[in-house]
């Protein structure tokens, strides 16, 4: 049966790894985000490497008036329909320290933009009764840290939202999978010097897809980061709030 993948944030670094994956097995794509002509030069890449159709639709997490003409799009798809979400925006802590403004689109490109189409397409997912959606959201979600709070409340705030949808839908025999990348060798890591556990954005696309074969509900990448994750989250309050990270 054909498929239609909904790639939110098409031209990001993680995202364009999976896309040419999707391409190469035939699947059709819908390409979505802010720059029209890197979307299109992008189908057309998708389209040589072997995807069924490509096409650059226009998508703004901060502009939800233009949702519903994306959403027209994907329900006009044939087969088995699927989304995969890689929009989000990590200003630096300090930027926002100084601007608080900025806590607005933060939270809008992360986690309330994405949502609030996921939510619009959840009936169309749930009426044909198969399909996946993969949100790709951060390890800075699974605690509050001095160096990226904000950015760590929208993922979490995500990943809560996608621990619902993913209650709801499974009742459709829709897949709903949470993905925690930790740091990525990708344009937003690079100016915070090296990272433990750095992994690629190449790295990340197997895995999303070995996830998604294996119906995975939560996926960290690098897996290792389960484990470091789950050591922080149990370090008491009082000792957590005196370390710098």
């Amino acid at each position: 049966m054909s498929e239609t993948w909904i790639i939110l944030g098409a031209t990001s670094s993680m995202a364009r790894v999976f896309i040419r994956e999707l391409a190469g097995r035939g699947d059709a794509l819908l390409l979505a985000g802010r720059n029209m002509d890197d979307l299109k030069s992008l189908a057309q890449d998708c389209r040589l490497r072997g995807a069924a159709q490509a096409e650059a639709v226009g998508f703004d997490a901060r502009k939800p008036g233009g949702f519903a003409a994306l959403l027209k799009t994907a329900q006009e798809a044939p087969g088995v329909l699927n989304a995969a979400v890689f929009v989000g925006s990590m200003p630096d802590q300090a930027e926002i320290d100084a601007d608080p403004s900025l806590v607005d689109g933060t939270v809008t490109d992360s986690f309330t933009g994405p949502a609030r189409f996921l939510q619009m397409l959840a009936p169309e997912l749930e009426t044909r009764g198969k399909g996946t959606i993969v949100g790709v959201g951060s390890v800075a979600g699974d605690r509050g840290r001095l160096a990226n709070y904000v950015y760590g409340a929208a993922k979490a705030g995500l990943a809560t939202y996608l621990s619902g949808l993913r209650n709801r839908l499974g009742r459709s025999g829709v897949h709903v999978m949470t993905v925690k990348p930790g740091p990525v060798d990708t344009a937003m890591t690079w100016g915070l010097g090296p990272q433990p556990f750095m992994t690629t954005p190449e790295a990340v696309a197997r895995d999303i897809l070995k996830g998604i074969r294996k119906k995975r509900n939560v996926l960290y990448t690098a897996g290792i980061y389960r484990i470091v994750m789950l050591v922080i989250r149990l370090i008491p309050e009082p000792v957590f709030k005196k370390l710098s990270i």
